[in-house]
């Protein structure tokens, strides 16, 4: 039997990003000269018109100061992260 894991939330990674942009009160444009990435880019993962590359959410991590896992987490919104579950042992 194969068991897939739960659908990624999306929705949420654009949502992150303008969340933690807002708390530090950057713009785009601060948040592109902290990142190297253009404000075009930063924009249109806002809007949920693209999702980006590792490269760009690496950049981001740096740019906020949080690890890559950290912004990852949002992608489990709506279910059970991997990991949070208590893990029966195995019995022989």
């Amino acid at each position: 039997m194969t068991i897939l894991p739960p659908d990624a939330n999306l929705d949420e990674l654009p949502r992150e990003l303008a969340r933690l942009r807002h708390e530090r009160r950057w713009s785009y444009d601060d948040l592109a000269e902290r990142t190297g990435l253009s404000r075009r880019t930063l924009i249109e993962i806002e809007q949920g018109r693209t999702i980006g590359t590792i490269a760009t959410w690496h950049a981001l991590s740096h740019a906020f100061d949080i690890p890559l896992d950290g912004l990852f987490s949002v992608l489990c919104e709506g279910h059970t992260p991997p990991g949070a579950a208590p893990r029966v042992p195995d019995t022989p």
